[in-house]
């Protein structure tokens, strides 16, 4: 073999070799890439879900100390922090007597309702809050196309005027028998404004009486009041929740869409519906 024909093969060979190793460096290179490529792609993820559930959780603080919604909230299909439960300017403020108003001298944006009004009823009685006006107008003007025919038999009840009722339950039934049937001062839903006791002519001995629920104004009341962002707020079975008997007259505004979603889900309270807890007695 001669010296020239040696220096070829041992070329060739360093050719292969070569080949060989830029071939085993690209396809090292191209897994490098590829690895790299999917860890940068998890770094990505892990950052968003990392900033995600900062912001969750701030936007949580944030909605249990300043009342606006969590998604707990929003995902259930009902935002439950829409309004205040606390404020008594809040359509959805829930005073019982465990919740009394804060101030307890509290008083609404008045006006009087354009609806027949009790003969011999009061200058605080005769008003509503300004909020809940039209749609106790349009209530009881669609009812009385029906042929169903409401008067307002008490609105508004000032802290002096509840003072004077209250006191005066307490001295011909007694206490106890008076707080089962009249709020005390400052805890009564009459002085938000946005309760009111509705009576009817079909048979007038049962207005305010637990016989107005067969009226044909009762009925109807159970029936539609929902439609227009009222309920029946002391129900029949529920004085163990509200703290009083059974009043199909005594009707409370909290709006349309609350209304309609308690009546959907067959929830009777707002007690129940915001997981307050009962409230049959005074602290």
């Amino acid at each position: 073999m001669s010296y020239v024909y040696l220096i070829c093969i041992i070329q060739q060979q360093r050719n292969i070799t070569e080949q060989i190793a830029t071939f085993f460096t690209f396809i090292l290179q191209r897994r490098y890439n590829a690895v790299m490529k999917k860890l940068k792609l998890i770094v990505i993820i892990l950052a968003i879900l990392s900033v995600g559930g900062g912001l969750a959780y701030w936007i949580h603080g944030r909605s249990q100390s300043a009342g606006t919604s969590s998604f707990t909230d929003v995902i259930d299909g009902f935002n439950k922090k829409a309004h205040s439960l606390t404020d008594p300017s809040s359509i959805w403020v829930v005073v019982n007597k465990q919740r009394p108003l804060d101030p307890k001298t509290y008083a609404p944006t008045l006006v009087v309702p354009q609806i027949p009004l009790r003969s011999n009823i009061t200058s605080d009685e005769r008003q509503v809050a300004k909020v809940m006006a039209t749609p106790l107008e349009n209530m009881v003007n669609d009812a009385k196309k029906d042929g169903v025919a409401f008067d307002l038999e008490s609105g508004y009840r000032s802290y002096n005027f509840q003072v004077t009722l209250y006191n005066s339950y307490v001295q011909q039934q007694g206490k106890a028998v008076a707080d089962s049937q009249s709020a005390r001062p400052g805890f009564s839903e009459h002085q938000t404004g946005l309760a009111a006791d509705l009576g009817g002519k079909s048979k007038p001995v049962c207005n305010v009486e637990t016989c107005y629920a067969d009226t044909p104004e009762g009925k109807w009341l159970a029936a539609n009041a929902y439609k227009y962002g009222f309920i029946i707020r002391y129900p029949s079975d529920k004085a163990h929740v509200t703290g009083y008997i059974y009043e199909p007259w005594h009707i409370r505004y909290i709006g349309t869409d609350l209304a309609t979603e308690l009546h959907n889900i067959h929830v009777e309270t707002l007690e129940e519906f915001f997981g307050l807890g009962s409230a049959p007695d005074y602290k």
